[in-house]
């Protein structure tokens, strides 16, 4: 997981990024950084872009989707791994993030075997990954209705 996880961020260019892991009903917030600032005389960062968090998450109901939903509209990108779920959870949790999505002006792409990326508006994607003809039949089994 570690290894699609670092080719997302490094193909979105965030590959030292901080990666924030959702379970089911489990929120991680890490507010440390939000207390501290460093009073540096004439410095100035020359880093104006703020750092972006990728949410990772393994939906095991349905109602983990609003929680997922709320993330995009928080204009955070996120990472689904639904390797492990049921065909219908897949489905319904697939349809339910690709509206928000859409509602939202983001875009999705499916970095792997039942991983699929959501971004908000403000994150662009570029490029395609391109699975082997043996990953493309192992997703024949679980993700039918995505080409």
């Amino acid at each position: 997981m570690s290894r699609i996880m670092d080719k997302v961020l490094g193909f979105m260019g965030f590959e030292e990024e901080e990666v924030e892991i959702l379970d089911n009903e489990e929120i991680m917030v890490n507010d440390d950084d939000a207390g501290k600032k460093k009073k540096s005389g004439n410095l100035f960062s020359l880093h104006s872009q703020k750092n972006i968090r990728v949410v990772v998450c393994e939906p095991r109901i349905f109602e983990d989707c609003q929680l997922i939903a709320d993330n995009l509209k928080n204009r955070r990108p996120v990472v689904i791994n639904l390797e492990e779920a049921d065909k219908e959870l897949a489905k319904r949790v697939v349809d339910f993030i690709s509206g928000a999505t859409y509602a939202l002006n983001g875009s999705m792409q499916k970095v792997g075997n039942g991983i699929f990326l959501f971004v908000p508006s403000n994150i662009d994607i570029a490029g395609e990954i391109r699975g082997s003809e043996r990953d493309k039949d192992k997703d024949k089994g679980l993700f039918t209705w995505i080409r």
